[in-house]
């Protein structure tokens, strides 16, 4: 049997609910993931798909996560990278970030995250308190993730364009309506971002924003199309989002999904959305 390919994932998450509860897990659609989801869950999955690094990525705005998170990295031969979340709007962040750096783990936090989905002020990015606590993301040599609905997408374009030295990377694609089977505005929004040059895609989250009982690779294709004509396999990497993908595809199935999508592209064009890309963006070692 041949091996897979190589693979970065560039996003899946964990969690120990005897740790820290997840209250974002309610409701009966999300109860598949109020258990505990470990990297020794993980591992054997990924590295059957021949995932031999990712990122590991916050889940919830509260500031022990992120030392927990380095500290799994750093007894981990599997995550490269950690994407935390420490206050934007705290006038110590550059401190902050400089004590993270110093914990076991430190040197594999690689960027910050914040859950402005959840922010109903649709231009919170653009707040002066944020964006100077984006210049010191920038200043402290990382990248920003951006976990944004689409109406909230020309707000991070804003916010790009004001701070050119810090990249941003789009999680799961702006979560466009795919469950709809629309693109429009999302598409138009998506190339407003995409067309400033410190920006990049994460191809993942696509099957959990479809009906994910009902859901093919043609049915994410228009939406990974879009994504790819507007960043280009240099500025598009692969993401699993587990175990949230969980909710309508196994690990197997998203990494397939993606080769699927990716399938009209050369050689040196996939391994950049599946490894390059992600390894240069988040500089992982």
């Amino acid at each position: 049997m041949t091996a897979p390919p190589r693979a970065v994932d560039a996003h899946h998450h964990v969690w120990d609910l005897a740790v820290r509860d997840q209250d974002w897990i309610t409701g009966e659609a999300l109860a598949p993931l109020r258990r505990d989801f470990t990297l020794a869950d993980l591992e054997p999955e990924a590295r059957a798909n021949g995932v031999d690094a990712t990122v590991l990525v916050q889940t919830v705005t509260v500031a022990e996560e992120t030392p927990e998170l380095l500290a799994l990295a750093a007894g981990s031969d599997l995550v490269a990278g950690v994407v935390g979340w420490s206050d934007l709007t705290a006038p110590g962040l550059a401190d902050t970030l400089a004590a993270l750096r110093e914990l076991p783990g430190g040197d594999r936090l690689v960027g910050l995250r914040h859950q402005v989905q959840g922010e109903s002020d649709p231009q919170w990015l653009l707040r002066d308190d944020v964006l100077r606590g984006l210049a010191a993301v920038a200043d402290a040599g990382l990248v920003y993730d951006l976990v944004v609905l689409p109406h909230q997408l020309p707000a991070a374009a804003r916010a790009a364009a004001r701070l050119p030295g810090l990249t941003f990377v789009l999680d799961h694609a702006g979560k466009p309506p795919v469950a709809s089977g629309t693109t429009r505005p999302w598409a138009d929004d998506l190339r407003g971002l995409a067309a400033l040059p410190n920006t990049v895609c994460k191809l993942s989250g696509l099957v959990t924003e479809a009906d994910v009982h009902r859901w093919t690779a043609d049915t994410l294709r228009p939406y990974a199309d879009t994504v790819l004509d507007a960043f280009g396999p240099g500025r598009l990497m692969f993401g699993s989002d587990w175990p949230v993908c969980r909710l309508a595809a196994t690990y197997t199935q998203v990494v397939d999904t993606a080769r699927t999508l990716t399938d009209g592209l050369s050689d040196t064009e996939r391994e950049a959305v599946f490894a390059t890309t992600a390894e240069r963006v988040y500089v992982l070692r």
